[in-house]
């Protein structure tokens, strides 16, 4: 069952722009024992400088690349198609989730894009059903959603399981792929 969205016109590519636009920054856990709980094998002042020192660095790194990240896709090619083809990324995201949730058994929910009007396109295909072969989309973006790639952590409960998805995706490789089909 082919499902296609209406042209208008939507980030967090806003891809993970919607996912980190939203999301909290990242802090240092407080250690649940004290530094000199591991003495006499690792002494207090190696603890403290690993926690206090190496650990906060890499989550004030991930904090610095997430936001550099975020305003990357804010500013990208594939952000301003979505936000031409979808109205928002908001839009987009809540849109294609639907499509996904609505696939009827197995299948796979899809972003493409159709080479001949210039447009991103949402569409879902059931079981093994190649996207291209079968709507003529160039797909940018797959969402499994065959029980296997969900069951085991969430049951059948497919709508929870397509809202973690988001925090998940590659952007950087749909934006690869949206770039080699668009030019």
């Amino acid at each position: 069952m082919l499902s296609r969205a209406a042209c208008s016109t939507s980030r967090r590519l806003a891809p993970a722009l919607s996912v980190l636009g939203s999301r909290q920054k990242h802090s240092l856990p407080d250690l649940p024992y004290d530094y000199g709980a591991l003495e006499p094998h690792i002494n207090a002042q190696i603890m403290q400088l690993h926690h206090s020192k190496h650990h906060a660095a890499y989550v004030n790194n991930l904090n610095v690349a997430e936001e550099k990240y975020r305003e990357a896709l804010e500013k990208g090619e594939l952000l301003e198609a979505i936000k031409r083809d979808f109205g928002s990324f908001a839009k987009f995201k809540e849109k294609l989730t639907a499509v996904s949730v609505g696939v009827q058994g197995s299948g796979w929910g899809w972003l493409g894009f159709n080479k001949e009007q210039g447009r991103l396109q949402i569409a879902a295909c059931s079981n093994q059903d190649p996207l291209q072969g079968t709507t003529g989309l160039i797909p940018l973006l797959g969402i499994d959603v065959w029980e296997h790639a969900y069951y085991l952590q969430y049951k059948n409960v497919r709508p929870d399981y397509l809202k973690a998805i988001w925090n998940v995706i590659n952007w950087e490789n749909v934006t690869a792929r949206y770039t080699a089909c668009s030019k």
